[in-house]
């Protein structure tokens, strides 16, 4: 279906009643859950369908889970799985879409640097017949250039390379339609990689931009090697660049060798230069080692993969569920 208002049908409640399903990935987010769930609450009100709010502990050290406990006492709209460790926030975010029931899904961090005011946003984009509908940021946080310069060089990339039509600016806060839902859990990828995924899956999408605020309370929950994690994901999964970068190097090694040989020659024949060929010999050899040494680790990246998602083991492990069926 295009992008036109939901019919009756798409508009129906789910078996269980539930009309939207906001997840919320958490990990050491003791200092934030309450205040999410207060904004989430007050948000979700106004909206006046049935909802529910269904947070993934994603094995945190601190009190997020006995946080998420007293919740779920007070309020049976809050529901919450807890991993048996900390999986990752994708492998969190895919826990909570595999229990979300109602029939708009938003996805949303627990740190509050996405606004759940926006919400109602989003939803609104949603009825009038758009399938996904991504909050995209409109602003740059306080990260280093490093950081903001990487950023778009990546996305720039991935989308240049891609088969896929990647959205800018945009991270895991969005809505899905349950149609999007189903085709996102009958992915059997290990490595998850959900931006792309919900890409991939296509139909009709817009977009609702927003300032993000700087993060006010607990420390993010991506370091830098999580952020590197991520990236390779998206890259390995969604594109074949890294293969293909192969040919490219190989062909510059090659005119450059031709050049420097060339050059040597001419050297001694006109100049009457005299060079010790096991330098050059040297030189290149380092070269080529280095070339050969980066694709065994990309094809090395490959074949992990292929290793993962061949034991198929699960993306990941509950260890306890509150006001969700056993």
């Amino acid at each position: 279906m295009g992008a036109g208002m939901k019919t009756t049908e798409d508009k129906a409640l789910t078996a269980d009643g539930v009309f939207y399903s906001v997840v919320v990935p958490a990990f050491n987010e003791q200092d934030t859950v309450a205040l999410f769930y207060d904004r989430a609450r007050k948000t979700m009100d106004s909206l006046e369908k049935p909802w529910e709010i269904l947070f993934v502990n994603d094995g945190s050290s601190d009190g997020t889970l006995e946080a998420l406990r007293d919740l779920a006492k007070k309020d049976s709209r809050v529901k919450y799985v807890s991993l048996s460790r900390n999986f990752g926030h994708q492998a969190a975010l895919t826990a909570g879409l595999d229990h979300a029931s109602g029939k708009a899904i938003i996805s949303i961090d627990c740190d509050l640097q996405d606004p759940p005011e926006l919400i109602p946003q989003l939803c609104a984009k949603w009825q009038e017949g758009f399938d996904i509908v991504y909050a995209r940021r409109s602003n740059y946080r306080k990260d280093s250039l490093v950081k903001r310069y990487a950023s778009m060089a990546y996305y720039f990339v991935l989308g240049k390379t891609s088969d896929i039509d990647m959205p800018e600016n945009v991270g895991d806060f969005r809505l899905i339609d349950r149609k999007v839902l189903s085709i996102l859990k009958a992915m059997p990828e290990r490595a998850r990689y959900l931006r792309g995924m919900v890409a991939w899956a296509g139909f009709s999408h817009a977009f609702v931009d927003y300032q993000r605020p700087d993060r006010q309370l607990g420390d993010t929950g991506y370091s830098f090697r999580k952020l590197i994690s991520l990236g390779m994901d998206g890259m390995l999964n969604f594109s074949l660049l890294p293969l293909r970068i192969g040919f490219i190097i190989g062909i510059v090694n090659i005119v450059l060798g031709s050049l420097f040989l060339l050059y040597m020659v001419l050297d001694m024949l006109i100049f009457d230069k005299y060079y010790h060929l096991y330098k050059f010999l040297v030189v290149l050899l380092f070269m080529l080692m280095g070339v050969l040494f980066m694709f065994i680790w990309i094809l090395g990246e490959y074949v992990g993969r292929i290793h993962n998602e061949v034991k198929g083991r699960p993306i990941y492990i509950e260890n306890e569920r509150g006001n969700l069926p056993v």
